[in-house]
């Protein structure tokens, strides 16, 4: 027998409900210690807010065409892997790929795979059916991730929005 070993699956991708919000916000906190660079708030700063913004955040998100969150969940206990995506504003046809975070452990295990596939398939129920998301230049693991799931860089290059020194790369796939 040749291949690999399939890996017995552990968890489930659903969309967010109002019940993951407890463990949707410890995920954040952990998301924004394990990479400080890769979002858009600091641990500090979600930490202060208050539970109710996350439960808010997540009903939001449970929901409807414009904002839609996926969670990798091994059915209770804490959640391994988190998906978002937005509509673009300026492009009615892309869906912006956003906070898209994997817990070590879990790593290399189709998680990632997983979960870009639930904002893809969101996407083209909405009639969105082009993926964008940018990288941290320099995060080359994160942009190898992505190209192996079908993303290609684009070329253009845009200032990070919270740390001037910092530059991302847009990636972008069919939907």
């Amino acid at each position: 027998m040749t291949g690999t070993i399939a890996r017995p699956r552990t968890h489930t991708v659903h969309r967010v409900t109002a019940a993951d919000a407890a463990r949707s916000r410890a995920l954040r906190l952990e998301m924004l210690a394990d990479s400080p660079l890769a979002f858009l708030e600091t641990v500090a700063q979600a930490a202060a807010r208050p539970h109710a913004d996350y439960r808010r955040r997540i009903v939001e998100a449970a929901s409807g065409d414009e904002l839609a969150q996926f969670v990798a969940d091994p059915g209770g206990g804490p959640l391994i892997g988190h998906a978002g995506g937005t509509m673009l504003p300026d492009e009615p046809g892309a869906t912006v790929v956003f906070a898209v975070y994997i817990t070590p452990a879990h790593r290399g295990t189709g998680v990632l795979d997983e979960l870009v596939e639930a904002v893809a398939d969101w996407s083209r129920a909405a009639g969105r059916l082009e993926l964008m998301l940018e990288v941290v230049v320099g995060n080359d693991r994160a942009v190898r991730a992505y190209e192996r799931l079908g993303f290609a860089d684009t070329g253009i290059r845009v200032p990070h929005p919270v740390i001037p020194a910092l530059t991302e790369l847009q990636m972008r796939r069919r939907a």
